[in-house]
């Protein structure tokens, strides 16, 4: 992993929200739902840890769809690894995941965007189901729903920009009605 220095600025910001979007909850059902799969538990460390190397991804993809990465490295320097998680890509595109439920390699490599490597996960888990995989399923459990609180202040507020919205399209359709 390549050592950036501090981050300053948007950057920083961006990296922020990234860190942000972490869900640990999401993170752990992954997890087990992979090692449920390949048949295998994660090797001591953290969970972006484990995945960074891309063994555990290839594993995946080919219980998911036999022998769609016949081949990957198990051991060597940090280009060839990364290679294991181009292989991966690849093989979740064509198993039918659309390139935005993607990660881009350095989201993983260099653990800049986990969240969106989770986010991948459960896609194709999703995708998975679909395909009707015959194996354990990662099921989302639905966030419980809350009321939604408006103010009477916000409510004012928002119709009087109806009516302002209304009155200058009724403006717009006369001032269009005069000119024919």
């Amino acid at each position: 992993m390549a050592n950036y220095g501090p981050a300053y600025g948007t950057l920083a910001s961006n990296l922020a929200k990234m860190a942000i979007k972490r869900d640990p909850e999401l993170e752990k059902e992954a997890q087990a739902w992979i090692e449920e799969v390949i048949g295998e538990k994660f090797p001591k460390g953290t969970y972006e840890d484990a995945l960074t190397d891309g063994i555990i991804l290839c594993k995946l993809m080919n219980k998911l769809e036999p022998n769609c990465i016949p081949k990957y490295a198990t051991k060597g320097t940090g280009f060839i690894l990364r290679e294991n998680i181009s292989l991966f890509q690849n093989a979740a595109r064509a198993y039918g995941l659309l390139d935005v439920d993607l990660f881009q390699t350095v989201d993983l490599y260099e653990k800049r965007n986990i969240a969106q490597v989770t986010h991948c996960i459960f896609q194709l888990a999703r995708q998975a189901e679909v395909k009707q995989f015959h194996g354990p399923i990662l099921h989302r459990k639905t966030p419980e729903p809350r009321p939604l609180e408006i103010s009477e202040r916000q409510l004012f507020a928002r119709k009087s920009l109806t009516g302002l919205l209304d009155d200058g399209l009724n403006m717009f359709a006369n001032a269009a009605r005069n000119n024919s």
